[in-house]
């Protein structure tokens, strides 16, 4: 269980539902009723946050759905000591809508167009997309996470990415890597710290 010292009352909440739903007591249904809450509370801004990458509203629902997924899966490995509730749930959305126009990308005949000309020349954007800035600052979110992630330790970015962009528990992760459990989670604590310091150098 999470101890946290946060001030902020939906901080506090979301922590609390993240345990309730790694526990997973009286048989699953109460950590049922904790994801549903999680998901009003948080489903609006990681679905913005998702758009502002993605640009469309179908693609964005997609991703929110794995998202929410992945919560429920990994989230006994929450830790409140290293990053509020929603930057968590951030990291995941941002890492799962790279990943999906990853996946585009690798679907494309000419995979050597680089994946912005790609999506210029043939995706029409969602009406209900963000505006030309918005647009533009979610390309420079998407390479400042790139960058970010090049300039992690050749396996600690392997541990960040299979983590996070494949869905791999940290089990799953330390049997296909053939290392210890524990240097497994040190990779991924560390990468994610890394990360978080790198891309506030962007904001």
């Amino acid at each position: 269980m999470n101890t946290t010292t946060a001030t902020d009352p939906q901080d506090q909440r979301l922590i609390t539902l993240l345990d309730r739903i790694a526990a997973r007591d009286n048989p699953g249904r109460d950590a049922e009723l904790a994801l549903r809450e999680i998901y009003e509370l948080c489903a609006p801004r990681l679905h913005g946050l998702a758009m502002r990458v993605l640009r469309r509203t179908e693609w964005a629902e997609d991703v929110l759905q794995e998202t929410f997924l992945q919560v429920w899966r990994n989230a006994a490995d929450y830790r409140a000591s290293l990053s509020p509730p929603m930057a968590w749930m951030g990291v995941m959305v941002r890492s799962r809508s790279l990943d999906f126009l990853r996946r585009r990308a690798a679907q494309r005949v000419d995979a050597a167009v680089p994946l912005d000309e790609a999506e210029a020349e043939n995706e029409t954007v969602d009406e209900q997309a963000t505006d030309p800035l918005d647009a533009t600052q979610a390309s420079q979110l998407a390479r400042s996470l790139h960058d970010c992630l090049r300039r992690l330790e050749p396996r600690q970015r392997e541990a960040v990415s299979l983590a996070y962009l494949r869905d791999l528990s940290h089990s799953e992760l330390a049997e296909q890597l053939r290392l210890p459990l524990g240097t497994v989670k040190s990779w991924i604590r560390r990468g994610l710290d890394q990360l978080r310091g790198c891309m506030a150098g962007f904001a």
